[in-house]
């Protein structure tokens, strides 16, 4: 557990350091900053979504897989996110900390947050490393790059961010302590799956950055599950 706890902190720590940095920039910089994160991170989703289903053949030629789990998986998902109304849902929660606790953009630091930190490889990889090796080195790589997105989302986005610790600490702890039970599912063409999902999230993410356009990306949160229910069904089969 020492690497969620220190990745946990480091999220924290970011978030702090990003508060104090955002009463330094001029209101008439946020936007362009906000656009400069958006960005970022529409690059960061369409890398990982390359990375998760391109692959180099023998001969050298590019081959992808995986489009039509990818289709539908976010057409399932955001099916079911919409039936949940998750995003409605967890906007009024957030609403009701604002409220309590006078935390302007409460709701999309925190979800974008939880996204970004938890949809990755390196949180799956280095959880079950952790658990079942005790080694922690992937997830202390993975403290100081989501420690320094915490300082630019808190700077941009609000207090949320430091919220978003407690997901991560619980989504790559509960790995951690499951490693042994879930290692040999959490691998392979199955890990690939789950990520090129979750990367597209992150893309969405960052169009949102953007401000033209609005996508409920919590709606999108179902879709990350077809992936392993597929492969459950798969497994019927054989």
């Amino acid at each position: 557990m020492l690497g969620t706890v220190v990745n946990a902190g480091a999220i924290v720590a970011g978030g702090c350091v990003g508060l104090l940095a955002k009463k330094g920039i001029p209101e008439h910089m946020e936007d362009a900053v906000h656009k400069a994160m958006g960005l970022a991170v529409i690059v960061i989703g369409v890398n990982g979504v390359a990375a998760n289903m391109l692959s180099v053949g023998a001969d050298g030629a590019l081959a992808s897989s995986g489009e039509l789990l990818l289709v539908f998986s976010l057409v399932l998902g955001v099916l079911a996110g919409e039936a949940l109304r998750i995003d409605e849902r967890l906007n009024g929660a957030s609403a009701l900390v604002e409220q309590k606790l006078h935390l302007s953009g409460f709701a999309a630091s925190f979800v974008s947050g939880t996204l970004i930190y938890c949809v990755g490889a390196m949180a799956i990889i280095g959880s079950l490393n952790d658990g079942l090796l005790g080694d922690a080195s992937v997830l202390f790589v993975k403290s100081t790059l989501d420690g320094i997105c915490s300082i630019v989302l808190a700077a941009t986005m609000g207090p949320g961010v430091i919220f978003s610790a407690i997901p991560v600490f619980l989504y790559q702890g509960g790995i951690t302590l499951l490693a042994g039970v879930l290692e040999p599912f959490l691998q392979g063409e199955l890990l690939r799956q789950i990520c090129a999902v979750g990367y597209v999230l992150v893309g969405c993410i960052g169009i949102n950055f953007m401000g033209s356009y609005k996508i409920k990306t919590a709606n999108f949160l179902p879709a990350l599950l077809v992936p392993p229910l597929w492969a459950a069904i798969q497994s019927l089969w054989h």
